[in-house]
């Protein structure tokens, strides 16, 4: 193989395998992949704009029997600190997202082996009810295949029951490394790779809009990151052709304080910063069918991830008002709206806020007059 010619036959947006993949990553230079991945984004995004969004991730339940060796936040059923959220912590925390400016709700949980569809059906209504403006980014892959499971019922019927209740978007949560070989010592008790797979499969045919993700860093190789990255092009190249698909791709970092994998698996977060600003190139270069990548400043942080933006990364994700999963394993950093539209100005980029579907909206007026108090100060 040869570098210049897969990374000529990447600019020319050529799917590459695999074992083509793990050559480039092994061996070309990152300034080499940074141009590559920021032609490519300009390809899908000829602007200047970097898009960022308001949401808040909240859990619908820390209950989870999956046993997530990489999960700090979950509680086995019984647990003095397990819960299950109630429709009026809902309601303040919804009243705050609103305050701050936000119309989205991703939420999540875990696989509570007493929750299945009725209980998520019915809080969907019920929140849609009391908010009819209220964007809902909920579940994931593995929680449709867990409550599939319960039911006894397909992914399909799963899934149009959801958007029937008020389900606006399926994240791509839990697909972690999608190769069962991981899955197995990472993540034994949820889906396989391929019912991730089969999951968004069904959801692109549903309609739904769907993001996919990546945690890597932990006990993969480059082929299986790689491989990852090939099976997500597929299933998009697979979707009907009224259906968005995966609208974003969003590779993190493993996280490791104090989480099990470590200590049992003996696995390290060995991610440098120049390995992330690769990946995000790779992402782009592999993924020449998806139009948005996000770079996780959550993880990352500020500066590393403002370098993403020149390596093929259009968008800088949410604020997270609230995040309580990869935050107990590790990741410290945190944005205002004020600061996420300072990071993208800094890197040379115009900001501009969005919803789910990648269509930008304005930036909400007391939003603005916050970010003017605030140079104000700054000046004074």
């Amino acid at each position: 193989m040869n570098c210049q010619k897969l990374l000529q036959r990447a600019l020319n947006r050529e799917f590459l395998s695999a074992e083509e993949g793990v050559f480039l990553f092994e061996n070309a230079t990152t300034s080499e992949l940074m141009y590559v991945g920021n032609a490519l984004r300009q390809y899908h995004q000829p602007n200047n704009i970097v898009s960022w969004i308001i949401d808040r991730n909240t859990n619908t339940t820390n209950v989870c029997i999956a046993n997530c060796k990489f999960c700090n936040f979950y509680r086995r059923p019984g647990h003095e600190e397990s819960y299950i959220t109630d429709i009026e912590t809902y309601k303040q925390k919804i009243d705050e997202l609103f305050e701050y400016g936000g119309e989205q709700l991703l939420l999540q949980g875990g696989h509570h082996p007493d929750l299945g569809l009725d209980y998520y059906c019915d809080t969907f209504r019920e929140l849609k009810l009391l908010y009819p403006t209220l964007k809902l980014h909920a579940l994931g892959p593995p929680e449709i295949a867990h409550i599939a499971k319960l039911e006894q019922r397909s992914h399909i019927e799963v899934l149009t029951a959801l958007k029937e209740a008020g389900l606006d978007s399926l994240p791509g949560a839990g697909a972690e490394i999608l190769n069962d070989r991981v899955r197995r010592l990472i993540s034994k008790g949820k889906c396989g790779g391929k019912e991730w797979l089969d999951v968004m499969r069904a959801a692109h045919k549903v309609g739904l809009t769907t993001s996919a993700t990546m945690m890597f860093g932990h006990i993969e190789t480059n082929f299986e990151r790689m491989e990852h990255l090939v099976w997500l092009r597929e299933v998009q190249e697979e979707k009907p052709a009224d259906a968005k698909g995966f609208l974003a791709f969003i590779p993190w970092p493993f996280m490791d304080e104090d989480t099990i994998l470590k200590r049992i698996k003996r696995a390290r977060n060995t991610c440098t910063s120049d390995e992330y600003i690769r990946m995000i190139a790779m992402s782009r270069i592999m993924l020449p069918n998806v139009k948005n990548i996000q770079a996780s400043w959550l993880t990352v942080g500020k500066k590393v991830a403002q370098v993403c933006l020149h390596a093929g990364a259009n968008d800088f994700g949410s604020i997270m008002i609230e995040e309580n999963v990869v935050s107990a394993a590790g990741a410290a950093f945190r944005f205002t709206a004020n600061g996420i539209q300072e990071a993208i100005t800094e890197a040379g980029f115009e900001p501009r806020l969005r919803n789910q579907e990648y269509e930008y909206r304005d930036v909400p007026a007391h939003i603005k007059q916050q970010a003017l108090d605030h140079q104000t100060m700054v000046v004074d």
